[in-house]
């Protein structure tokens, strides 16, 4: 390894294990080292970070073979490359909307029985088992409010609005619209008031108006869109098809209101609302604005 700071190289080094935090090299190493740690079954899904690994079954018929089969093969994968899972830390959520549903059998690693919680945090957003957002939103809330606080003496010190509103994109819209492309559909309308609550009172303290989040919310949603349709290798592209007139996109079928208000729902009837004649120049005025 060596350091290159304009015309001027350190000496090089050799690394005989890891890599530097932040360095070019270093998502590639991680995607060779963990090439061959994949799900052996269709019905799972595994989504790998550096230190942390998220597994995700889809159970029919309460048939829970390939699922536990899939973390004992995950288990042996850590163990053979030297690594441990921490089962202190590890969480189980179970997401079934059946009436009755049979309690399953504890998870167990190594002998040691996995915590089940009915809420989780994954990437930063709040995941309850019955799929709603009040847990998430409550706390992208509770962080905006406490930052509030930043904001009110930025205005006692005569900052001007230019500042304020800077000053709120960065540290209270940010969060306020983390993620709203996956929960700004299906959040409840007294959760999304208490959000806009929030942003009411930053337009006092600044003086000026600024863009509901309700706004952002369509904004960041088209965008997504676009760029999922523009993309044939995107895991959603599928799910946008235009109908044969080839001037609309075909709406999916939902039996619940939960599906009803997802992300790929909204998007659809999204894109079919803007004014146009077809998809193609729907897509020019949207990103040219």
């Amino acid at each position: 390894q060596v350091v290159r700071v304009g015309n001027k190289v350190s000496n090089s080094i050799t690394l005989s294990t890891g890599a530097p935090q932040g360095c070019v090299l270093s998502p590639l190493l991680f995607t060779l080292l963990t090439h061959d740690c994949a799900p052996t079954y269709s019905s799972n899904h595994l989504v790998k970070f550096a230190d942390d690994t998220t597994l995700v079954g889809l159970i029919t018929k309460d048939d829970e073979t390939h699922y536990r089969k899939e973390v004992e093969l995950l288990t042996t994968w850590c163990r053979d490359n030297n690594l441990q899972l921490n089962v202190s830390k590890t969480k189980e959520i179970i997401v079934n909307f059946q009436r009755g549903h049979n309690n399953y059998p504890p998870l167990t690693i190594d002998g040691t029985a996995v915590e089940r919680v009915s809420s989780t945090k994954f990437l930063g957003v709040h995941i309850r088992e019955d799929l709603s957002w009040t847990t998430n939103t409550a706390s992208l809330a509770k962080k905006a409010q406490q930052r509030l606080y930043f904001l009110r003496k930025l205005k006692r010190a005569s900052a001007p609005p230019p500042i304020l509103i800077t000053f709120y994109r960065g540290t209270i819209e940010s969060i306020l619209s983390s993620c709203i492309t996956v929960w700004g559909g299906s959040c409840t309308d007294y959760n999304r008031k208490a959000l806009q609550r929030i942003v009411r009172t930053v337009e006092r303290i600044v003086g000026a108006p600024l863009p509901a989040l309700q706004d952002i919310y369509t904004t960041r949603l088209t965008r997504k869109a676009i760029i999922i349709v523009n993309d044939a290798t995107h895991p959603a592209h599928c799910l946008f098809s235009l109908l044969p007139s080839g001037k609309r996109y075909r709406s999916l079928r939902s039996r619940t209101t939960r599906l009803t208000n997802s992300f790929v729902h909204q998007a659809v009837r999204l894109l079919n609302s803007l004014p146009s004649q077809t998809p193609a120049s729907r897509i020019t005025k949207v990103t040219g604005v």
